[in-house]
């Protein structure tokens, strides 16, 4: 792994994984998602994970009339290094993935590594009072659903977003994941340093099992060296600790409202400022160093932020 004594702060703001049942805090509009993630920068978060929701109804949407309602407030407001997912929601197409990254050219995306079964029908297991007609449905046909990443799907991403110089937050939720990154590497269609974003926790990917994040990590050196700076997500209650393990490791972390509703046991986060403000704070006192977004674009060598499209 890439020697570092900074850790850079990843907050995935609002993700299509949970509902607008399940929190009355998840950022749903793009006012919301712009406060959030600007009070996020503030708290300490150099890279800023986004997603974009329907302002009516809260599901996910791949619109780039919807980043664009927010992209640039939060560009203006904060140096954070803005992140733009091509996963998407769970079930859209390839095109609709890519709409945002081509359309804004931003910094860094995120790319997914690998298919994966991903069955969050769980995730709304103690709500019996719905808002909307889709969240439901949504959660439960995850039963029976195969998160897409084929290796032409990759092989297509990669092309055509590495032409205009954005860097990925290599997503792998499996230990498989990282060879299929090596592939692409050994190919010649990535360059390093890979910022590689274990994620656990996720039903049909690697358990949240501390055992994990080190095999990942050491796994990743192995086929890697120092060409990479890991990073890890964990969903729900083992976010925090998961991800402290992480920057023991020598990591970095992710946090946000996308992987936790909450900020301890049983007491839901407000904001997600109240999560980077809770691992700022558990770093710090751990002596760990907090990347500012500048170290953060030295770290993963990124074009910049007046480099984009927005």
């Amino acid at each position: 792994m890439k020697r570092t004594d900074k850790v850079i702060i990843t907050c995935a703001v609002t993700g299509s994984i949970h509902t607008p049942s399940m929190s009355p805090h998840l950022p749903i509009t793009p006012d919301q998602i712009a406060a959030d993630a600007i009070a996020a920068a503030e708290a300490g978060a150099a890279m800023l994970h986004l997603h974009a929701r329907n302002p009516e109804t809260g599901q996910p949407s791949q619109d780039p009339a919807l980043f664009a309602q927010f992209l640039p407030r939060i560009k203006q407001s904060t140096d954070a290094i803005l992140n733009i997912t091509t996963g998407g929601g769970l079930g859209m197409s390839l095109d609709d993935r890519l709409a945002p990254t081509k359309t804004f050219k931003p910094e860094v995306c995120s790319m997914n590594m690998g298919s994966v079964n991903f069955n969050i029908s769980g995730a709304g297991a103690k709500i019996d009072n719905w808002q909307h007609d889709w969240e439901k449905p949504y959660l439960d046909m995850t039963q029976d659903f195969i998160l897409s990443n084929t290796f032409a799907q990759i092989e297509r991403a990669m092309t055509e977003l590495s032409d205009q110089g954005t860097r990925y937050e290599f997503e792998c939720y499996d230990v498989g994941h990282l060879y299929n990154l090596a592939h692409f590497v050994d190919r010649g269609m990535v360059k390093p340093p890979f910022f590689i974003q274990g994620v656990f926790g996720i039903l049909g990917g690697l358990g949240p099992d501390p055992e994990n994040v080190m095999h990942m990590k050491s796994t990743a050196d192995r086929l890697f060296g120092e060409d990479y700076i890991f990073s890890a997500l964990a969903a729900g209650k083992h976010q925090m600790r998961l991800v402290t393990l992480s920057a023991l490791l020598g990591g970095s972390v992710r946090v946000g409202l996308e992987d936790s509703l909450y900020a301890g046991k049983g007491v839901m986060a407000t904001s997600n400022a109240v999560q980077v403000a809770k691992i700022r704070r558990v770093l710090e006192e751990l002596s760990l160093s907090v990347a500012t977004p500048a170290e953060a674009r030295e770290m993963m060598q990124t074009k910049g932020g007046d480099n984009v499209a927005f």
